[in-house]
């Protein structure tokens, strides 16, 4: 059978006419961009007397503005509106953009070009929120990190070709800034036209007043976004995200000239390489992450963009062009090789990094704010980036080599991740967790589907191991309050991982009568508020590899609170490394190191055929004679 993945989704409608729309959008920003400084660069003296870097410099600015200024309008209007009817307006008006540019190009009028840029980014501020927000409304769950993979990809894709096409076209002698200019208006076009095929999606606040002043709007999105404290802290990784990325590519040029020796065909070169690894590292995070959102991802993309960047300051800090060469005069030189697998590696763990972040932010934020708190994203990720050319600027005036740069950002990476893990643990938890199953074990989850996508429920599983709770929390989508013998709860670094899944210890009741009432009305609470409650009804970890009799635990519990209960087993633990195997002398042996495990799960058990004798034998048979 064909295992589902995220291509499949450019074969549906609801997903393949949005995604060449927003293709060919970042792709015509690009071009119009590239051509524009290409054209200032090599016309600007016969022009204007404005410094043709000046211009240059003023080009970055400009387009970025619009962000700063309008996003929380762009927000507002994202959620009031039915979404494929806005995108279709907005790309309307990125036709009428480009043919400004073209009269532009055409009459060779700088101004008539600034005014198309500054109105290119009031587009590209307005397709911003409904760039995300959609992706929620017309993907399933376990598509939403794939669905983002595949948009992120694209984007840098379409980047990197946008940027190729806009200079090679504009170079063209004698007529290149008017083909560049016609190129332009034909890919707005063409995105218009496949706009029209993008399904509705409802609004999801159609009764929402519009805020027209930006200041008070961008308060009250940043304030809201503060109050889930998740989806905050992971629009702060995503600004921090754009302002690493904006120093590299931001100093790629330069030092594609001044370190490597290169021409502009080198830096193009590591300039594609760089869109591959976004691409590669975006399209994996479905593979990796199960097909839901795994924020373990996030530290280890983290980790990566630390690492890398240490590697390519060892890699060029001794190096200094003697002049400027080709391709030709770059690729043999093993060193070379050396700084493009650093790129390309920096791209790919980039990508690890944002696609889950991304994810996480429209699957946590309220479906009727969701694009303005996209919106006041985007406000976030223009200031970074703005600060990132500011901190550039004073740090290469202090004295600093572009190798030492790189070196300084990469730190300052591995600092900030540390920071942001301190106050949100989940991330740093989610990464063990992560690494535990693909480290020393290999998963096959059965019967996710019968876990709810939301509403309570108790799931009950048989006890092999230490890790049993960080397997199942692996695989499930959802959160888990684990109820958990004390003794394991405090476990060292284990400990961590339990306390941050806010797992509920319990000890039997001649041992801690309080604890265990504690744990008893805390599963209550937790259920009560709609969250899935794990117990592992033995009570103990198995020192046969055998079921041990199911305690009433369960069927207190319903009783108090009636929910559906799920049963589920694991299969293959028995004699690995974390299991009580060997004589019941715990974590002794390596053996069942990189083996496959399975998890099974069962349809949900009504409230009212809960006991302990049927849910043993359901779980028995989930198991099967696999230990």
């Amino acid at each position: 059978m064909h295992a589902p993945n995220q291509f499949d989704l450019l074969r549906q409608r609801r997903f393949a006419p949005f995604f060449w729309t927003q293709f060919l959008g970042a792709a015509n920003d690009n071009v119009f961009k590239n051509a524009f400084v290409v054209f200032v660069a090599f016309e600007a003296a016969s022009l204007t007397s404005v410094d043709a870097g000046m211009i240059v410099n003023l080009i970055g600015a400009i387009f970025i503005v619009p962000f700063v200024l309008l996003s929380a309008t762009a927000g507002q209007l994202a959620d009031k509106y039915e979404k494929s009817r806005l995108i279709r307006l907005i790309k309307l008006l990125e036709i009428a953009i480009m043919i400004i540019a073209l009269t532009g190009f055409w009459q060779r009028s700088v101004i008539l070009l600034f005014l198309a840029l500054a109105l290119l980014g009031v587009h590209s501020t307005l397709f911003g929120p409904v760039k995300y927000a959609i992706l929620p409304q017309t993907l399933k769950t376990e598509e939403l990190v794939g669905g983002n993979g595949m948009v992120e990809m694209g984007t840098f894709v379409a980047i990197l070709l946008g940027t190729i096409a806009g200079g090679l076209v504009v170079a063209i002698k004698p007529g290149g800034p008017l083909l560049a200019g016609t190129l332009g208006t034909a890919i707005a076009i063409a995105g218009w036209l496949i706009s029209r095929a993008i399904p509705a999606t409802p609004a999801p606040a159609p009764d929402l007043r519009i805020n027209w002043n930006p200041i008070t709007e961008t308060w009250k999105n940043l304030r809201f976004a503060q109050t889930e404290i998740v989806v905050w802290r992971s629009m702060l990784g995503i600004s921090w995200f754009w302002f690493y990325g904006a120093i590299y590519l931001a100093q790629l040029p330069v030092f594609t000239r001044d370190v490597l020796g290169g021409d502009e065909h080198v830096f193009t070169f590591l300039l594609a390489t760089f869109s591959i690894g976004i691409g590669a590292g975006s399209l994996l995070c479905e593979r990796m992450s199960g097909r839901k959102v795994e924020l373990g991802l996030v530290p280890f993309g983290s980790i990566g963009l630390t690492l890398f960047a240490l590697d390519l300051w060892l890699a060029t800090r001794q190096m200094s062009a003697v002049g400027q060469g080709g391709l030709d005069a770059f690729l043999p030189w093993p060193q070379h090789w050396r700084v493009s697998a650093d790129i390309l590696l920096l791209g790919m763990f980039g990508g690890f990094y944002i696609v889950p972040l991304y994810a996480l932010i429209q699957q946590r934020s309220a479906p009727t704010h969701r694009s303005r708190i996209i919106a006041a994203n985007n406000i976030l990720n223009a200031l970074f980036i703005v600060v990132s050319a500011v901190i550039a600027i004073g740090l290469l005036k202090a004295g600093l080599t572009i190798p030492q740069l790189f070196l300084v950002v990469g730190v300052m990476n591995a600092a900030v991740a540390l920071y942001i893990y301190t106050l949100v643990p989940e991330f740093l938890m989610r990464f063990l967790a992560w690494l535990l199953v693909h480290t020393f074990y290999r998963v096959r989850a059965e019967g996710l589907d019968n876990i709810p996508e939301e509403g309570p429920c108790i799931l009950v599983c048989n006890h092999v191991s230490y890790v049993d709770p960080v397997v199942i929390a692996a695989c499930v989508r959802r959160p888990i309050r684990f109820v958990m013998d004390h003794r394991i709860f405090r476990i060292p670094v284990l400990s961590f991982i339990f306390r941050t899944m806010r797992t509920i210890p319990i000890a039997p009741a001649k041992e801690d009568a309080t604890l265990k009432e504690r744990a008893f009305a805390e599963a209550a609470k937790a259920l009560s508020a709609g969250e899935i409650v794990g117990i592992f009804p033995e009570g103990k970890l198995t020192e046969t590899g055998e079921l041990n009799p199911f305690r009433p635990g369960v069927q207190q519990m319903v009783a108090t609170t009636p929910v559906p209960v799920i049963p589920m087993a694991l299969r293959g633990l028995w004699g690995s490394f974390f299991s009580r195997s060997h004589n019941g002398k715990a974590m002794r042996s390596l053996r069942g190191v990189f083996s496959r495990i399975g998890l099974v799960i069962a349809p949900p058990v009504p409230a009212a055929d809960v006991a302990p004798e049927q849910l043993q034998a359901r779980v028995l048979a989930l198991r099967g004679v696999e230990r």
